[in-house]
């Protein structure tokens, strides 16, 4: 069901909640989380919401989601609330806001009043996020901020705020979408002959933060020389190779979708390793609401990567 609220405010979208609860049934209770979705109106905005209803239906919430309009129109905001099918396992709250309450500094005060009380608060920026997330108005009112990096116009740039402006409490989706990487190149160690890893090859596309924090998070774990290389053709993270005394790891996904794990003694293994999408990244940084150590040190870990310019073959 979806309810529209043209011209509207946030004390008439507040009554129309309560009365949508009282005639409806107990669907604003059980909620876990409030997740605040700063995007631009339109197309991003329906992909981000649409990322959300699946999220939250391992993590009941509220989504409080802000679509900046026209920002040379006169002042209004239009609010729609989605419940029911329309909204997953949570309640959608829709706010466009349209000249001065499209700006970033207006967000904040339309949030406030509808935050779920005693629960904790997730900021996203699906696209463009601001500099400094911590330091945004919406950043300031979260326990956890979640940015895309690859979202950004210029990715590179993004990234490297990221890493300078990084507090706790900040996450990036380049981050997330590493995690079955890591898992399979932490069970490959896991095995005998426990020998330690002398050094390490990183390939990928040359504009790849995920590329970047895999190499980081590498150097820190397991304090040994990383180099980091371009990869012939592959888009993203391509290769990783751990060398050791009795042979080489190797992780290769040359098309994005399968790898092969190569290691010493055992038959080559196919992997499905596909790109993670939106939802599947969002869902899993909503599991933890407590700062991220690890990937702080593997932004932190970068800084020790050597650059490699040969392209490595995958």
């Amino acid at each position: 069901m979806i309810i529209d609220l043209p011209s509207s405010n946030t004390s008439a979208v507040n009554r129309k909640l309560v009365e949508l609860r009282e005639s409806g049934g107990v669907f604003a209770l059980g909620r876990v989380l409030t997740l605040v979705v700063v995007t631009e109106d339109g197309r991003e905005m329906e992909r981000a919401v649409e990322a959300a209803n699946q999220a939250s239906r391992e993590h009941p919430c509220r989504v409080i989601v802000l679509a900046r309009g026209q920002r040379r129109a006169a002042a209004r905001l239009d609010a729609q609330i989605r419940v029911g099918g329309d909204a997953g396992a949570s309640e959608v709250v829709v706010l466009r806001g349209y000249g001065p309450l499209a700006e970033e500094g207006a967000g904040a005060g339309m949030v406030m009043p509808l935050l779920l009380p005693d629960a904790p608060v997730v900021a996203w920026w699906p696209g463009e996020a601001p500099a400094n997330p911590s330091q945004d108005a919406i950043g300031k009112l979260a326990q956890r901020r979640i940015t895309d990096a690859l979202s950004s116009k210029n990715p590179t740039k993004a990234f490297e705020q990221r890493r300078r402006d990084h507090v706790a409490g900040d996450t990036d989706l380049t981050w997330t979408r590493l995690t079955h990487w890591r898992a399979q190149l932490a069970a490959a160690l896991d095995v005998p002959p426990y020998e330690d890893v002398t050094s390490v090859v990183v390939a990928g596309e040359v504009v790849s933060p995920s590329t970047e924090l895999i190499a980081g998070w590498l150097a820190s774990a397991l304090g040994v020389k990383v180099k980091r290389s371009p990869s012939e053709k592959s888009q993203g993270l391509a290769l990783v190779r751990l060398v050791r005394s009795s042979g080489t790891i190797e992780l290769a996904r040359p098309d994005g979708k399968t790898a092969k794990l190569t290691q010493p003694g055992q038959p080559d293994r196919l992997i499905a390793l596909s790109r993670r999408d939106v939802a599947d990244c969002l869902s899993e940084e909503l599991r933890r609401l407590d700062p991220d150590e690890i990937y702080h040190e593997a932004l932190t870990g970068i800084a020790a990567v050597s650059r490699g310019r040969t392209p490595v073959k995958v």
